[in-house]
């Protein structure tokens, strides 16, 4: 009976030459490099398609150009571009001409101004919110006292209407600003055209998930407390 592999757990890792990054590195027990060679060539085999292979390679054009003075050694990472211009600079890369916009109705704000940015830079532009259609949360079967407003009509948020919208405009990429937990994960298996995520949605951190993570060790030591009562 072949032995169970490790489940990979890279983000424990405290390996400082690392075998994902350098040939002659090493990796701990869980090193998904070591262990899983076979799953990952096949992997690798996606790359081999134009498309998949030129949308990739200019992700990594991008991910270079973000940082100046690269040619200077020994090389200090020194980034200077914002999300937004990595957005447009990428999507002018891949020849896009139109772009989507899933957005929050709570970030009209930000959904407006990316579209100003979008057109700025000579894109076409569509963009949709959450709660295109008005279609009721009973839909979906929620109860009265499950509503943010109990009492009230509440019209749900729709990311398949999203992305059923999009598609409709084929659109050549999408962007979200903002989608709650859960329908930023439908938006993205709807979604025909590849999608990035301009804002993450926290409510409390003014849209800084991560500053919740920076601060486990005061602030948000509770999250690391098991059980319902840690979010509370």
């Amino acid at each position: 009976m072949n032995e169970k592999k490790p489940s990979p757990q890279c983000a424990l890792c405290s390996v400082k030459n690392r075998l994902c990054t350098n040939v002659d590195g090493k990796g701990p027990a869980y090193c998904p490099t070591k262990h899983y060679q076979e799953v990952i060539q096949e992997a690798v085999k996606e790359y081999e398609k134009p498309a998949i292979r030129e949308f990739a390679r200019m992700a990594s054009i991008q991910e270079a150009e973000c940082y100046i003075n690269r040619h200077v050694k020994p090389y200090v990472l020194h980034p200077v571009k914002p999300r937004v211009q990595e957005i447009c600079e990428f999507a002018k890369k891949m020849a896009y001409k139109k772009i989507g916009i899933a957005f929050c109705g709570g970030l009209h704000a930000e959904a407006r101004a990316l579209t100003k940015v979008l057109k700025a830079q000579g894109f076409d532009v569509v963009s949709v919110m959450c709660k295109a259609g008005c279609t009721p949360k009973e839909v979906i079967g929620l109860t009265d006292d499950e509503k943010i407003n109990i009492g009230e009509f509440e019209s749900m948020c729709s990311p398949i209407t999203q992305a059923t919208l999009l598609n409709e405009e084929k659109t050549d990429l999408n962007v979200v600003v903002g989608l709650c937990v859960g329908h930023d994960a439908l938006f993205f298996k709807y979604s025909k055209a590849f999608t990035t995520v301009l804002v993450a949605k926290d409510r409390v951190l003014a849209h800084n998930p991560a500053g919740a993570l920076y601060t486990t060790g005061s602030y948000y030591a509770r999250l690391l407390r098991h059980g319902i009562e840690a979010a509370e």
